[in-house]
């Protein structure tokens, strides 16, 4: 089973980096629902800003630990880039 690392962009501006199996489903929790991470309904809407598709938990997991340990500059760069291409 495939899984997504994605990263939003909350409405207070911080951003917050998951993965999942469906994105589209993910980010519905987010926006409206009770399973939603608690870190991301204080700060609704959010918006997706970048994602990847892996082939299973464990490399998706592997690269969001990389992800969360980039600086915000970072974070941010990886999306505009990943949005340009």
């Amino acid at each position: 089973m495939a899984y997504h690392l994605y990263m939003l962009r909350c409405a207070d501006g911080t951003l917050y980096t998951g993965i999942t199996t469906d994105i589209a489903r993910r980010l519905r929790e987010h926006n409206e629902g009770a399973s939603g991470a608690k870190y991301t309904r204080a700060r609704r809407p959010v918006e997706l800003v970048y994602a990847r598709r892996y082939r299973d938990r464990s490399f998706a997991s592997v690269a969001e630990a990389r992800v969360k340990r980039l600086t915000r500059a970072n974070k941010l760069l990886l999306a505009l880039r990943t949005n340009k291409g």
